[in-house]
């Protein structure tokens, strides 16, 4: 029996479901295999088919389409043969000098530095990964860019356009610009390198000896 002091350290395989707490063992998983809590059925891990190649491609491809919606038009209103056309920089400068500072700020954050900050984390976590060594300040960017993440309101924003732009429609003739469908490919793109990353390889990849 063990002394009252003694803090025996849990088996490596052994994990507690996030949901109801349950202590169970972690299955060895098969690549696109789930595993789900015995109790509740909760997830508790996956094991997603050639993970970080897919995901370091998805977030390389993620990066070209947020450069393409930043530097073409966002959209266009053509009216009377006259064709206006705006990109996200000018349709955010248009706000702060139309005295709508606040929104202007709020929408800057939540379209560009959020998703932008959420690509360099991604890039800065998986390609020491597809290196095969990682720091120990790998960590920390790991989990920043989960609670990054939530804050990146693309969609949203794209939402919210398409209600104005309908209702503009009766007006003028509306033409979606390249950076609309490229911002749109960006939140799909996106949301699959979350869901092709497996969490795991963070753990699990040998630490890199420090520099002596």
């Amino acid at each position: 029996m063990p002394a009252p002091d003694a803090h025996p350290s849990l088996p490596p395989a052994r994990i507690a479901c996030h949901e109801c707490d349950l202590l169970q063992t972690e299955p060895a998983l098969a690549p696109g295999e789930t595993a789900r809590c015995a109790r509740c059925g909760a997830l508790l891990a996956r094991n997603p088919p050639d993970s970080l190649d897919r995901s370091l491609a998805l977030s390389c491809t993620a990066a070209v389409l947020y450069v393409l919606a930043n530097l073409y038009p966002l959209v266009g209103l053509e009216m009377q043969g006259r064709q206006v056309q705006v990109t996200l920089a000018g349709a955010l400068h248009i706000l702060w000098q139309g005295g709508m500072a606040p929104v202007a700020a709020l929408v800057g954050v939540t379209t560009l530095l959020f998703p932008l900050l959420e690509l360099a984390m991604f890039l800065i976590v998986l390609v020491p990964l597809r290196l095969g060594r990682v720091s120990p300040r790998l960590a920390p960017f790991f989990r920043l860019v989960r609670s990054v993440r939530p804050w990146g309101m693309v969609e949203v924003f794209l939402l919210g356009m398409l209600v104005s732009l309908v209702k503009l429609s009766h007006l003028a003739t509306v033409i979606l610009g390249t950076a609309f469908w490229a911002m749109a490919a960006l939140i799909v793109v996106l949301t699959l390198a979350a869901r092709a990353f497996d969490p795991r390889l963070v753990w699990q990849a040998p630490l890199a000896e420090p520099a002596r």
